[in-house]
C-alpha cells in the first residue's frame, strides 16, 4: 500500500532536492506502523550516485525532524529511479516518448487494464501508446502505474557498439 504525501511535506522535499540541482522523480509513503517507509526517488542528467542519495537523505532527515512534518515513525529511503524508471508526471510521458513502457489502469479500456508498447507522448490529457496491433489513447488520470521497460539485449548491443 502506498500513500501520497501532503502538499507541505512534498514541497519541502522538492525544495531540498531541486536546490541541489536534482529532479524529484517521485515520493510516497509505503507500509504501515513502524514499517512505514518514506521513499524518495531523485535523478539528475548524469545519473545519481550513492553520495547524492546519502547527501539528500541527511539533508531531508534533519529538516523533517526539526520541522516535525511527519507525525509518525518512518524509515527514510532516498534512491535513483532505476533503469525501469516509473512515470508519474505528465512531463514524464513527453520526456520519455519513444521508450517502451508498461502501464496499468484503474478501469478497463476495451477489455484491458494492462498495456505494453512504445510511448508516443501525450495527446491532450491522454497517453499515446502504440503496440504492434494498434494505437491507444489512455487517460492520464486512469493510470495506476507506468514504467519504462528496458530491453537488456538492446542495452548490451548499444554498450558493445559504443566500446567498439
Amino acid at each position: 500500500m502506498s500513500k501520497t504525501l501532503d502538499s507541505k511535506l512534498y514541497s519541502v522535499i522538492e525544495r531540498v532536492v531541486v536546490a541541489e540541482g536534482m529532479e524529484l522523480v517521485h515520493c510516497e509513503f509505503s507500509g504501515l506502523g513502524k514499517n512505514t517507509v518514506l521513499r524518495i526517488y531523485i535523478d539528475k542528467p548524469e545519473g545519481v550516485t550513492h553520495q547524492d542519495c546519502s547527501y539528500i537523505s541527511n539533508q531531508l532527515g534533519t529538516i523533517l525532524e526539526v520541522e516535525d512534518l511527519v507525525s509518525h515513525q518512518y524509515i527514510l529511503e532516498v534512491s535513483s529511479p532505476g533503469v525501469e524508471r516509473g512515470l508519474y508526471k505528465k512531463d514524464d510521458y513527453i520526456r520519455f516518448a519513444g521508450e517502451n513502457i508498461k502501464l496499468k489502469t484503474h478501469h478497463s479500456i476495451d477489455g484491458r487494464r494492462n498495456f505494453r508498447g512504445r510511448l508516443e507522448g501525450l495527446e491532450n490529457e491522454n497517453i499515446k501508446l502504440v503496440d504492434n496491433k494498434q494505437t491507444w489513447l489512455i487517460p492520464f488520470e486512469s493510470v495506476i502505474s507506468a514504467n519504462i521497460i528496458v530491453d537488456l539485449a538492446e542495452l548490451f548491443r548499444r554498450a558493445k557498439t559504443q566500446l567498439s
